[in-house]
Order: structure tokens, then sequence, then C-alpha cells
């Protein structure tokens, strides 16, 4: 026996969402905002030999 499905409002879920996440922070102000960079491919790793199926091997897939 299945109970009657009861949905919530819009004003309902916003209220759930509130309860479970709390409030959201302010937002950066863009001169705050960091810029993205390039930088150098890791050192700390050989680099790739081969192609794409012999990374496959190595990781398993």
């Amino acid at each position: 026996m299945s109970e009657p499905h009861e949905s919530f409002t819009d004003e309902e879920y916003a209220f759930l969402r509130h309860v479970r996440f709390g409030e959201l922070p302010d937002r950066v102000p863009p001169e705050d905002r960091a810029t993205a960079s390039e930088t150098e491919a890791r050192r700390d790793r050989p680099d790739p030999i081969g192609g794409l199926p012999d990374w496959d091997l190595r990781a398993g897939g």
C-alpha cells in the first residue's frame, strides 16, 4: 500500500535548503578575484612516454 504523495511548494523547498545549507557567502567583487596564469608542467613526474593506450594500460583501464 502506497501513501499519498505530498509535494512541497517552492517556498517550502527554499526553506528546507536554507535549513540544510545555511546562507551563501557574500559575492567576491571583481577587483578581489585572482587571475589564472599558466604554469610549467610538474617536474616531480617523468614526461609521458607513448600514447593513450600505454597510459590506459598503466592505469589499469
